[in-house]
């Protein structure tokens, strides 16, 4: 596979064709096939059901102590349990989706995640329950890179910002939807009746894809490297294990535990082994993860962009019902209406940033949403026990926004100027390292909430994880100023078949 390129004015590696493209861009707006939409469209409702179903559980845990007769320790293995499995599924998808058709992945995809909601609805015990969580997120893994790499595949480099925006309706309004829907739901049933509630949809969404879904791009007879696969475990599975026990360990402990220590360490370790075993089969064009994507400095720089958003996001979403349910007393219900106008916000603003992007290009709205995400966060700093519940809601409403500016241009600046050979592999990385950035933000923040509450009070607990959040997303303001706007790899769209 020839990855000839030079540079162009950014530092960003081109390919020849890619240049020569340039020159020609259509001036017309480009059309897409219905067959397009149709595929697009149902890997969307797919998605925002699978993210649905990983916030759904947050609000249920106290429940499920009660009636499955488990420890608060143990109970959180149904969230743990299925984040490991997550970060070790998603490096693996770079190559799942390079090996089989698109088809054939969606059906993997929805197949285990409806099997496991059907395992999970019938659980007789916390063990069944388990097991069935963990078959949710193998298919979960799978379906925002299948996504991500459908569209780069399919949409014309033109209307691929208007398409992001509408993948951002999944990944911000589906988690902010999960903790009302399931306060909704306790309220009137049992717990079983989050699955039940999931799993027609999920069903559903499968039976759509059965019937619609084509096969585009080609497959490509890769070989699997054992090895890569191995490492994966330790290696993601033990930092994103090491840093949400670090998080998560805060009931009067002074500091980490040493298995939390330990599985960081070991983590670290894989990390790096994994790192130079991709470096050595790039060479023979076989790696699990093809982190020549690096090569592209605007993919480098909107991964970083994205790591430090997802730090500040997961901060904010453990922190504020904390502060909420803790210092204020609300309820899990109140306390889900009062976060969901801030999802709701970012994620249907969505398509309008993405069109936004398409005329603009990146630089003047992640400058902006960068700065709304230092100020929110300055803000939240200064919250205290007398603090309006509306002006936190208002708050957390600019918040989102200020992240739903930095996301769909982020993903769009990113994954644009790839190869098609690494768009499943761009995919992933960008997929895996959210997920690590998410386990690190929280660890991070709720380590400093616990030590800091310990010694001085819950308010200046929250004082100090958001200053701490608002210090790391002044960080997003430098990237922020270094985004460009950037041009496709040129290839031609393929034909569903």
């Amino acid at each position: 596979m020839s990855t000839d390129v030079s540079s162009n004015a950014h530092g960003d590696p081109v390919a020849p064709a890619a240049r020569a493209a340039e020159a020609a861009q259509p001036a017309g707006p480009v059309k897409m096939s219905r067959e397009s939409v149709t595929i697009i469209v149902t890997l969307l409702v797919a998605t925002f059901v699978v993210i649905l179903n990983e916030t759904i559980m947050n609000v249920a845990l106290q429940r499920l102590m009660v009636d499955l007769g488990v420890d608060a320790p143990t109970v959180q293995w149904l969230s743990t349990g299925f984040m490991l499995t997550m970060a070790v599924v998603i490096p693996t998808t770079g190559f799942i989706l390079q090996r089989m058709s698109t088809r054939a992945v969606f059906m993997l995809a929805m197949g285990l995640f409806s099997g496991g909601t059907l395992l999970a609805a019938l659980a007789p015990g916390f063990e069944i329950l388990l097991l069935a969580r963990i078959v949710q997120a193998g298919g979960t893994a799978i379906m925002l890179p299948l996504l991500m790499t459908t569209i780069l595949t399919l949409v014309p480099v033109e209307r691929r910002g208007a398409v992001m925006g509408n993948v951002s309706i999944a990944i911000s309004v589906a988690p902010a939807m999960g903790p009302t829907v399931s306060g909704l739901i306790l309220e009137h049933f049992t717990w079983r009746f989050m699955f039940v509630f999931v799993l027609p949809i999920a069903l559903a969404a499968f039976a759509i894809g059965a019937r619609y879904l084509t096969n585009i791009g080609e497959t490509e007879k890769t070989r699997l490297d054992i090895p890569s696969v191995l490492l994966t475990v330790p290696a993601f599975g033990g930092l994103v294990y090491g840093l949400s026990q670090i998080g998560g360990g805060h009931g009067g402990q002074s500091g980490p535990g040493a298995t939390a220590v330990a599985a960081l360490a070991v983590g670290l370790v894989a990390m790096t082994a994994f790192v130079f075993r991709q470096l050595k089969l790039q060479k023979s064009d076989g790696p699990l993860l093809d982190l020549r994507a690096f090569n592209f400095r605007m993919f480098t720089v909107s991964v970083l962009l994205l790591v430090v958003a997802m730090i500040a996001l997961f901060g904010a979403v453990i922190l504020l019902p904390l502060y909420l349910q803790e210092i204020r007393g609300l309820k899990s219900l109140e306390t889900g209406l009062a976060l969901l106008p801030g999802g709701l916000a970012m994620g249907l603003l969505g398509p309008f940033i993405g069109r936004l992007f398409d005329k603009v290009g990146p630089l003047p709205l992640t400058v902006t949403g960068s700065i709304m995400m230092v100020l929110s966060l300055w803000q939240f700093s200064m919250l205290n026990a007398e603090t309006a519940v509306w002006w936190i809601v208002a708050l957390h409403v600019v918040l989102s926004l200020g992240l739903a500016l930095l996301f769909t241009p982020a993903f769009t600046t990113g994954l644009n100027p790839l190869p098609p050979h690494l768009y499943s592999h761009g995919s992933a990385i960008m997929s895996t390292l959210q997920q690590v950035a998410g386990a690190a933000g929280t660890a991070l923040l709720v380590s400093i909430y616990a030590v800091v509450s310990a010694g001085s009070g819950i308010v200046a607990g929250m004082h100090a994880a958001f200053l701490t959040a608002a210090a790391i997303a002044v960080a997003a303001v430098v990237l922020s100023a270094m985004m460009r706007k950037t041009a496709g790899a040129e290839h031609p769209v393929p034909a569903a078949h």
